[in-house]
């Protein structure tokens, strides 16, 4: 079957019309590529030790247990079709307010705690939704904090984040919540290093 580049090249050189075959075949690749990183999926590293043991960071790090730090593949479609829920590993651009207090600004990436509406408490440690204690297996007991508080409800439209290493996660404990705009996807893989491999 002849394509519409075949009719267009017909007169040239065959080498050149190989040539030209592959050069359009690896453009429309890359393009496909760059398509799917903008607006389906794209890969972070993580680069501190805030999520640890769920997700890795490399030593010399301080709190960080691995060699290689995780790398994760973020969903972005993933909220255009359904709310975020709790206890998802959410891809996200940090506040202002987090480079203030957190000496770090950028992309982050923490469990999704509370949803709008909701008020988010820590009783030594131990984290209450609307005064319901949270069940937390993915929380390493040893990586507790001892905090109680009680959080400002969550307002509409934002979500209250934490790391699942308390002990050294700069969350919305301390600069507030996410606007939904904010959030880039839920974590959809870990993709490396190779021993690492696995959905969420």
């Amino acid at each position: 079957m002849r394509t519409p580049l075949d009719h267009l090249t017909q007169r040239l050189p065959h080498p050149a019309r190989i040539a030209i075959d592959w050069i359009v075949t690896l453009g429309v690749a890359v393009a496909v590529v760059l398509t799917v990183k903008v607006e389906v999926a794209n890969p972070y590293r993580i680069p501190s030790a805030s999520m640890e043991p769920t997700l890795r960071c490399a030593r010399p790090a301080t709190g960080c247990d691995a060699t290689f730090s995780d790398r994760v593949i973020a969903n972005r479609l993933a909220y255009r079709f359904h709310d975020p829920r709790r206890g998802d590993i959410v891809v996200f651009n940090a506040p202002p307010t987090a480079a203030k207090e957190c000496s770090e600004g950028g992309t982050f990436v923490k469990r999704l705690v509370g949803l709008p509406g909701e008020v988010v408490s820590e009783r030594n440690g131990d984290v209450y939704v609307d005064g319901k204690q949270l069940k937390e297996p993915y929380v390493d007991p040893r990586r507790r904090d001892t905090i109680t508080r009680t959080w400002p409800r969550v307002g509409a439209g934002r979500y209250f984040v934490m790391g699942d290493n308390r002990v050294a996660s700069c969350d919305s404990r301390t600069w507030g919540t996410v606007p939904r705009a904010n959030l880039i996807g839920p974590v959809l893989l870990t993709y490396w290093p190779l021993n690492r491999i696995s959905f969420r």
